[in-house]
């Protein structure tokens, strides 16, 4: 029996997906208090979010926000990490600049430990697709326009996307250079062919 390659990567981009959100989940958590929300969207989804970005991007005058929906078209599917902000009722942290946590609270602020968890649970999930092979990069783009189109629970402050893919040449990097374009030109014609 001879199996497609297309096919097997990808299988190993949504295996790699799903070893990120469990990598995600056991990342250490302030206090061991987790607020962490993961999803994975591919499909209708995805090319939702990736027009939106465009659109945002257009929208607030910000360029990069539009070229990495560019990009979420050459990913098999995006890994959302966010945070349910809730301050963690900690006495005299003052990390998010206010007295107290039901300071920050009432000043519509963000929790810091919050924040520093995101942060930790992104560097978890992003080490497995290194170790995985696979291409990726965080945006900051993804996470907000999917918060803003309403992908995402109304209780979720923060976010990041990781779109993942696998190419001759990582599509999320040298993105402005002509090299680039012509690689995924060549790279959608190959899948096209491959699959029909």
């Amino acid at each position: 029996m001879i199996y497609n390659c297309y096919d097997a990567e990808d299988r190993a981009i949504m295996r790699t997906a799903d070893r990120m959100a469990a990598a995600a989940r056991t990342a250490p958590k302030a206090s061991g208090t987790d607020h962490l929300y993961c999803a994975i969207i591919d499909g209708e989804e995805k090319a939702k979010l990736a027009e939106a970005m465009r659109q945002y991007g257009a929208k607030w005058g910000y360029d990069f926000i539009s070229r990495d929906g560019d990009n979420l078209d050459f990913a098999r599917c995006v890994v959302i990490l966010g945070m349910i902000g809730q301050p963690l009722g900690l006495r005299d942290c003052g990390y998010c600049g206010h007295e107290s946590c039901g300071a920050c609270m009432k000043a519509g602020s963000r929790c810091a430990h919050n924040i520093i968890d995101l942060g930790i649970a992104v560097g978890s999930a992003v080490s497995v697709a290194a170790d995985d092979r696979i291409d990726n990069r965080v945006l900051y783009s993804a996470g907000r326009v999917a918060m803003e189109i309403g992908l995402l629970p109304k209780e979720v402050s923060d976010a990041v996307g990781i779109p993942l893919s696998v190419t001759s040449k990582n599509a999320f990097f040298d993105r402005g250079s002509s090299d680039n374009e012509a690689m995924l030109k060549r790279e959608m014609e190959r899948r096209g062919k491959n699959r029909a």
